[in-house]
C-alpha cells in the first residue's frame, strides 16, 4: 500500500492521469476507474477523501435511517446515502455522506447522479477532513445554494445545522445530548442528537 493509499486527509489527487489540475469536470470524473479511493472536484480540482471508517459509516447509517422515516416514509422526498455524486457546477462534484431532496426537486436524480442542489446535506467530520468540510464545502455548498448543511462531529458527538440566508450559511447551533435538531428542510424531526451516535 502506498502514501496515497493510506492517507487520512483530503488532497489534490495529482497521480491520477487525466486533464490538467483546474480542468476536471463530471465527464471526466465518471471515466474514472473504480480503484477503491473516494474522489470529489473542487473548482475543477480532483482531490481524494479518506475512505470513511466504521465508526463513520454506523453514524451515516443512523442518520440516513432516522431521515428515511421521517422524509422518505412521511413522503416528503427521497434520501440518499453516500457516496453519491452531487454535481453542482461543470467542476464541483461531491459526495456528501448523507443527501435529502425534497419532492419538488426530485426532477435533479438522475440515473448516475444528482444534478444541482439537494435540500440537505449531511457530512460527517473526521479531523482529517473537519476543515475541508467546514471551510471548502461550506463556501460551495452555500454558493450552489444549498439550503442545510449540518457538519457532524463524532469524537464531541455533535451535529451543527446551518441554514443559507442571504447565500451564506448562519449557524443554528451546535447540538448534542437529547438536545434535538432546529431542521427546516426536516421539520420536528424527533431524535435526540446522542441517538445519532448509539
Amino acid at each position: 500500500m502506498t502514501t496515497v493509499e493510506q492517507s487520512s486527509v483530503v488532497l489534490p489527487a495529482d497521480w491520477v492521469p487525466g486533464p490538467p489540475q483546474g480542468s476536471w469536470t463530471y465527464d471526466k470524473y465518471a471515466e474514472l476507474p473504480d480503484d477503491g479511493n473516494r474522489y470529489e472536484i473542487v473548482d475543477g480540482v480532483l482531490v481524494m477523501t479518506p475512505a470513511p471508517t466504521p465508526e463513520h459509516q454506523d453514524i451515516a447509517g443512523m442518520i440516513y435511517y432516522y431521515l428515511v422515516t421521517h422524509v422518505k416514509l412521511a413522503g416528503l422526498g427521497r434520501v440518499f446515502p453516500g457516496p453519491v455524486d452531487i454535481v453542482l457546477g461543470p467542476k464541483q462534484v461531491f459526495q456528501p455522506d448523507v443527501v435529502v431532496l425534497l419532492n419538488v426537486h426530485l426532477d435533479r436524480v438522475g440515473s448516475k447522479k444528482i444534478n444541482g442542489a439537494p435540500d440537505l446535506m449531511v457530512e460527517i467530520a473526521s479531523p482529517s477532513t473537519a476543515l475541508y468540510d467546514r471551510l471548502m464545502k461550506y463556501e460551495k455548498y452555500a454558493q450552489a445554494g444549498i439550503p442545510e448543511y449540518w457538519i457532524v462531529k463524532p469524537v464531541a458527538r455533535t451535529v451543527e445545522v446551518l441554514v443559507l440566508e442571504h447565500g451564506k450559511y448562519r449557524s443554528l447551533g451546535i447540538f448534542s445530548g437529547q438536545q434535538t435538531l432546529p431542521s427546516q428542510i426536516a421539520p420536528n424531526l424527533p431524535v435526540h442528537v446522542e441517538q445519532f451516535f448509539s
